[in-house]
Order: structure tokens, then C-alpha cells, then sequence
């Protein structure tokens, strides 16, 4: 729900709901100004006008016909029906078709309200009456029934309250629902290209043959997609042909030199071979790492997933390497936990140890320890290789992956494609490589996905 609400087909429904509640309120608000207000104006002129007219008919001596027109207006049949009353200076009610009305108040407008059991027809009112003053003291309220325009205001107040509320309601679920829907379709465009990035090229989105945009969009990544499995299929295949090529020659010139220098009859001859020997030895194994480094960047080493004894795997990896250690005085300390199990490829996951330890034999100090480690921390397994040597500078740090990348002055033999390796086999596996100053030396961790527990 949250990546829903985060969702940019929520926040448009919601921004459609804001427009369609503006303008239906706008609309309320004419059909308010047309049914309610304008009316309402039109009775106050009226009503005015006659409490003005009706005043000068008002003689204290002689308040008859004052009384008289009152009362024919009060019996004149009309839209609006006419109240009035006429009271004297001392409180007497000289004419009056209402039981009661508000006292004096500030203004000259007043408007009141009286129940059916006030009104002699027992129909409710809702009044607006105009209040003069007359010169001896007497009252003069001019009214008219404006219950019809009441009861379209309440009308119009309740259309625009529950309307307000059932816009919100079915405004915010269409959205969530739109919301899902399209969060569907996008999902199944993510997960295809999770799947392609993971090293499968025959993904492929799932078209609906709706023909809406999405399809057409599937069918554009779908071509796209296509073109690229076919690209990297001509450019795999290309790869072996170079590789199949080039591993005879190499080979046959490893042999040839091997022969060289052991038929070199004199000593200059003989070191010449055997630099040349040394040569197409790093040459083959330079090219073997490229190829493979490839081959897992591309998906094309195999699909080999298996639970993996991380902790064999690591002891075997430490046992390998001690005699390399031994060679430059160095020990191998092991502080690795049992029972760590991860799922992946056991061959590639031990390679990618192997260049850890490798480069942490061949930039340590000599005399000193390698560290190797291996712990649970949450819910993944944690690899780490700690040497006591110069380390790797922080600005070097994001560059040393790069293939053929060393770093200036790091004064040890290699090709650079150690940790590019090891980088490759971390992304195959979804895991993450760190490299941390360790202070002093370097300390390079692999954090891999803990296997689950139960039968695979």
C-alpha cells in the first residue's frame, strides 16, 4: 500500500479528484448563487419597497388604513406570502397574521422562523421582515415566506456535503485501484528486466493483446530485447570463435618455448626462453580470466545454483593458499563460523575467495598474517580477507573492479583483473563487494544472501 500511494497514477487520480471537486464546487456554487442568492435579493428589494410604501399610509391619529392595506395585503394571493404586523408605542398589536416576532433588533433586517403550530394554515415559515421605525414610536414589520429559498440552501448544502464526501471516497479508491492495475502491468515490465539484468536475455513482457499502451510498449522492449539477445548472441559466439582460435596457438607456444628453453645451449639463450615462457604463461592466463570474467558478466558461465557449505568452502580456500603464504613468511588465520550456507556457484564463489586471498598474499607485508572470516550477520553471510599492507587509497577504491585498472604505485605483479573478477561473481550472485581500510591494510568483504533453510 505504501508503494501505492508513492504511486504516480495515485497522486494524478488524486490530482483529478482535486479538479473534479473544484469544478463541481464552482458549479454548486452558481446554481447556489442562481437558486438562493439572486431570489433572496429580489424579496429584500420587495419587501422593502413595500415597508417604505406601506409606512406612509401611517397617521398616529388615525391608523386605519394602514390596517386596512395590511390586511388586503395579507389576503392577496402571491409567490410569497405576505406577514406583517403593526404595533403601537405602547406594546397594543394594531394588525398582525403571525403569533410572534423577534424583539428590536439593530439592524432592519430580521429573520426568523415559525412552526407549523404558530401559523393559522399550520404550515412552517421561515420569515424575512423588514422593521420600521415609525415616528411615534410605533412598529412596522414587513415580512415575506422565504421558506421555499431555505429549503434551497439546506438543499444545495447537503448536495455539496455528502457529494464532497462520496467524490473523496470513490475518488480515492478508483485511484488505489488504478493505482494496482497500473502498478501490475509495471511490475511485469520490472520483473522482465530484472530477468535480463540477472543474465537471462529471453525475457520477454507479457503482452495482453489489448492494443493500450502498455502493450505497444511491451511490444517495442520486447523488439528491443530481441535485438539485443541477438547482438550479444553474435558477440558470444564471435568470443568462442576467437577463444577456440586463439587457445591452440597459445598452447602450441607454451610448448615450443618449454622445448626452447630446455635446448638453449648457452645461459642468455636459456633466460630469453624462459622470459618468453613466463610471458605466454601470464598471456594465457590473462586470457583465460577475460574469458571468464565475460562469460559471467553475460550470463553464459551456466545457471549452476546449489546450497553451498561456505564454511568447507573457506577452509579449503585458506588450506590452498598456505603454502603461498609460507612463501613469503606470511600465515593464513581463519575465523570462520559453522554451519554458513549460501546458494550459488561453488566454483565461482571459491575463484572469487581465491583472488581475495591471492591479492591479500601479494600486497601484505612479508612476515605478517593474512586474516580470513567468515560470519552470519542478519540475514546474510559475511566473507571477509584483511591483509596489513599499504592498503588502497580511497579515490582508488571505486576504480580497482575496472578490468586492467592498477593502482599507481601498488608495487606488486598483475594484470588488474583480480577484483574484477571477484566483482563479477558478486553481482552473478546478488551480493556486495566492500573495500575498507582496515587500518592498517585492506579489508575486502563479500556480503552474500544466507540460503534459506529447509530442503532446496
Amino acid at each position: 500500500m505504501p508503494r501505492i500511494l508513492r504511486s504516480l497514477t495515485f497522486r494524478l487520480a488524486l490530482l483529478y479528484l482535486a479538479l473534479f471537486t473544484l469544478s463541481i464546487a464552482g458549479l454548486l456554487a452558481l446554481v447556489w448563487w442562481f437558486a438562493v442568492l439572486e431570489p433572496l435579493r429580489l424579496v429584500r428589494e420587495s419587501v422593502a419597497a413595500e415597508a417604505v410604501a406601506l409606512a406612509a399610509f401611517y397617521d398616529p391619529a388615525d391608523p386605519g388604513p394602514l390596517v386596512d392595506r395590511l390586511a388586503l395585503r395579507g389576503e392577496t394571493p402571491g409567490e410569497h406570502h405576505g406577514l406583517h404586523a403593526l404595533v403601537s408605542a405602547d406594546g397594543r398589536i394594531l394588525a398582525a397574521n403571525m403569533t410572534r416576532w423577534p424583539a428590536r433588533g439593530n439592524g432592519d433586517w430580521l429573520q426568523f422562523e415559525l412552526d407549523e403550530f404558530e401559523m393559522p394554515d399550520g404550515r412552517e415559515r421561515e420569515v424575512l421582515a423588514y422593521d420600521v421605525g415609525l415616528p411615534d414610536g410605533a412598529r412596522l414589520l414587513v415580512g415575506r415566506d422565504i421558506e421555499e429559498l431555505d429549503d434551497r440552501e439546506e438543499l444545495i448544502a447537503n448536495a455539496v456535503g455528502w457529494g464532497s464526501a462520496a467524490a473523496l471516497l470513490f475518488g480515492l479508491l478508483g485511484g488505489i485501484l488504478m493505482s494496482l492495475v497500473v502498478a501490475r502491468r509495471i511490475e511485469a515490465v520490472s520483473r522482465t528486466a530484472r530477468r535480463v539484468m540477472s543474465g537471462d536475455l529471453s525475457g520477454r513482457v507479457a503482452v495482453r493483446g489489448t492494443g493500450d499502451d502498455f502493450d505497444r510498449l511491451g511490444e517495442t522492449l520486447n523488439a528491443m530485447l530481441a535485438r539485443i539477445e541477438e547482438l550479444v548472441e553474435a558477440v558470444s559466439r564471435v568470443s568462442d570463435q576467437i577463444a577456440h582460435e586463439l587457445r591452440t596457438p597459445l598452447t602450441r607456444l607454451h610448448a615450443d618455448l618449454e622445448d626452447l628453453a630446455a635446448a638453449a645451449d648457452t645461459p642468455e639463450r636459456r633466460l630469453l626462453a624462459e622470459q618468453a615462457l613466463r610471458e605466454a604463461v601470464e598471456l594465457q592466463a590473462t586470457f583465460d580470466a577475460l574469458l571468464r570474467i565475460a562469460r559471467i558478466e553475460t550470463g553464459r558461465h551456466g545457471n549452476q545454483s546449489e546450497r553451498v557449505d561456505l564454511t568447507v568452502l573457506l577452509s579449503d580456500a585458506a588450506d590452498l593458499y598456505g603454502p603461498a603464504a609460507e612463501a613469503r613468511a606470511q600465515r593464513i588465520t581463519c575465523h570462520i563460523e559453522t554451519g554458513l550456507v549460501v546458494q550459488g556457484d561453488r566454483n565461482l564463489l571459491f575463484q572469487a575467495v581465491s583472488n581475495l586471498l591471492d591479492n591479500a598474499i601479494k600486497y601484505g607485508p612479508g612476515g605478517g598474517v593474512v586474516e580470513l572470516h567468515g560470519r552470519r550477520s542478519g540475514e546474510a553471510v559475511e566473507v571477509g580477507v584483511r591483509d596489513h599492507g599499504a592498503g588502497i587509497p580511497v579515490a582508488e577504491r571505486g576504480r580497482v573492479t575496472e578490468r586492467f585498472y592498477r593502482v599507481p604505485g601498488g608495487g606488486a605483479d598483475g594484470v588488474g583483473l583480480g577484483l574484477s573478477l571477484v566483482a563479477a561473481v558478486a553481482k552473478r550472485h546478488g551480493a556486495r563487494l566492500a573495500l575498507e581500510d582496515a587500518a592498517p591494510g585492506l579489508r575486502a568483504s563479500l556480503r552474500l544472501p544466507a540460503a534459506r533453510t529447509g530442503r532446496s
